[in-house]
């Protein structure tokens, strides 16, 4: 058996943040907006994740009005996330992610941010595709308010 699941997540810009993508520390003037570290990637592959086996979203399992969540790894969170799946008897196939930045440039760091992802949910590097897009300075992320991120994840059943 299959399942597919989506994520998307977008957090505004915020001064005196470092700006953490896919787990990757990314050298910027600014960081993100968030209840914990705001890494808007690992935040939507953990949406995707959970939308695949059923199981709502971030905010249900990590809301924002937990003070145990405050200022959390976006890594850590996601490795909780991973546990649920492997519970419930699956493992991945592949993700396709796209973070939409108008800035910074992410292209130096996609190759870094596809191998934490692979480490993270325990996966080869070939079943991670990470990209990146600007909006051609269209919208919010195109006036440089914030990054959004999108994931789509399908995951398999093990022994089915």
């Amino acid at each position: 058996m299959f399942r597919i699941g989506q994520g998307f997540d977008v957090h505004e810009f915020a001064e005196n943040r470092p700006l953490i993508i896919g787990g990757i520390k990314i050298p910027y003037e600014r960081g993100l907006i968030g209840h914990s570290d705001a890494d808007v990637l690992l935040h939507t592959v953990a949406d995707a994740c959970l939308g695949a086996i059923g199981e709502g979203d971030i905010g249900r399992h990590f809301p924002d009005t937990d003070q145990e969540f405050k200022d959390a790894d976006s890594a850590e969170l996601l490795i909780h996330v991973w546990k649920l799946v492997k519970e419930k008897g699956y493992t991945l196939v592949n993700i396709d992610c796209t973070i939409m930045a108008q800035k910074p440039k992410m292209a130096p760091h996609i190759e870094k941010i596809s191998a934490r992802i692979a480490e993270l949910l325990e996966a080869r590097t070939d079943q991670v595709n990470v990209k990146a897009t600007t909006t051609e300075k269209l919208g919010f992320v195109g006036r440089e308010e914030g990054i959004a991120s999108q994931a789509v994840v399908l995951l398999q059943k093990v022994n089915a």
